[in-house]
């Protein structure tokens, strides 16, 4: 059962405990697989896949074959899903892209910045128990956009080897390059590294569990990541005019991801919160992945009692959640007081699932707390800044002074004889 708890009693300790730090044993097991696919490539991948995933692979790459296959057995409802999903995540990514800009308003002197894409980006995309189609359009569609022009994905095959009709066609939507049929800390190895058959990558995104996370860490600065994720978060603030029901059913949608998950309610109302918690219970008895969702909720779910709504907004902020559903009266009156939180749903009629799969956010977040400082997956995650400047000789003469006198104070005398050997006379 989901504990009731006073914000005014909280210590710092009792609001969320979030250390994503893999445990020993998960970080030598990683280093071993990375280690054991640097060394031997594709066998590697090959022996990791029947030894996780249960599946003989003879070719790692998924065929022009078993995409025509694919599109023979989607059922049309779904792909008219896929394609509308895909449109309305293009539609609100599009409007991420930048500019480039030049200055040239003083003489002699030109200087900008330019955007460049990423040159090859590999996607993680986990099976549980198929491959999401929804991770593929929300990783690969900002990439697409951005220019990237190799956009390689990855994803754990089914025990027969093969990758599910709904994920091949999500890629194709996407404009996915290449499916490998791979996945875990040999997939994020082999991106990071390259081998005979899967292309080194400059940036791996996307989501997975304790193993994926901890082999992203280890290779990032031979390659980019986007971030280190956690567990699935959901926090929902809501008013004493609440549904219950809505609310019990918010909470355990990300609930039934992952034990680690957590589901939290701040409410104002001590009546909300008691029937939120029986409701929860009622839940429960018939969600299919019941197990699950129990041992989040009662491990790291929780429900706190605030006097008043600005309390509540203070209990969001410190938490930072992934997810943070604000089901008040005038949502939007609120919305400009959170600081800290990946994806803001507004009102009692947006749940996070419309987030998930279909709006057009992408549902790729900062978890852990990590929302205090970092972004959702978008556009920028695949671009590159590069500055520019040019100064012809009169605009170079009239600073070299002031160039060599900031380069000798910090002890640089090569710089300054640089600025000062192309000083017109």
């Amino acid at each position: 059962m989901m504990r009731i708890l006073d914000f005014d009693s909280l210590s710092p300790e009792e609001f969320l405990n979030r250390d994503i730090q893999a445990e020993e044993d998960v970080s030598a097991a990683v280093d071993e697989v990375i280690a054991g696919v640097r060394e031997r490539g594709d066998e590697a991948l090959r022996d990791y896949t029947r030894r996780f995933d249960g599946a003989e692979l003879r070719d790692l790459w998924v065929s022009a074959g078993e995409f025509d296959a694919a599109r023979k057995v989607v059922d049309p409802y779904f792909m008219e899903t896929l394609r509308e999903a895909a449109e309305n995540i293009r539609r609100f990514h599009q409007r991420q892209t930048h500019k480039d800009f030049i200055l040239t308003d003083r003489a002699g002197m030109v200087m900008g910045q330019r955007w460049t894409p990423i040159e090859r980006v590999g996607i993680c995309v986990p099976r549980s128990p198929e491959a999401f189609p929804s991770t593929i359009l929300m990783n690969a569609i900002p990439a697409q956009i951005a220019g990237v022009e190799d956009i390689v994905l990855v994803t754990p095959p089914r025990p027969d080897g093969t990758v599910s009709p709904e994920a091949l066609m999500a890629a194709e939507l996407a404009e996915v390059t290449d499916v490998f049929k791979i996945g875990g800390a040999q997939a994020v190895a082999a991106l990071a590294y390259g081998t005979e058959s899967v292309p080194k990558v400059d940036k791996i995104v996307g989501p997975g569990g304790v193993f994926v996370a901890t082999a992203k860490r280890k290779v990032f600065g031979r390659t980019a990541i986007d971030m280190i994720a956690g567990p699935s978060e959901i926090l929902v603030l809501a008013d004493g005019k609440s549904n219950p029901k809505w609310v019990a059913a918010d909470l355990l949608s990300q609930a039934e991801h992952d034990p680690l998950s957590s589901a939290v309610l701040v409410t104002d109302s001590r009546e909300l919160a008691e029937a939120v918690q029986a409701e929860v219970e009622a839940q429960l008895e018939s969600l299919p992945r019941r197990e699950t969702a129990r041992r989040s909720i009662e491990d790291n779910g929780k429900i706190i009692v605030t006097d008043s709504l600005d309390k509540a907004v203070e209990a969001a902020n410190r938490i930072a959640p992934e997810h943070l559903e604000l089901c008040v009266e005038d949502p939007f009156a609120l919305l400009a007081r959170i600081r800290n939180a990946g994806s803001v749903f507004l009102g009692r009629t947006t749940p996070e699932a419309l987030g998930d799969y279909f709006a057009g956010p992408n549902h790729t977040l900062p978890t852990s707390g990590t929302a205090r400082f970092s972004s959702p997956l978008g556009v920028d995650d695949f671009l590159k800044r590069s500055s520019f400047l040019c100064y012809d000789q009169a605009a170079l003469s009239a600073c070299a002074d002031r160039i060599a006198d900031f380069a000798r104070r910090e002890g640089l005398e090569g710089h300054a004889r640089s600025a000062l050997s192309r000083r017109g006379p």
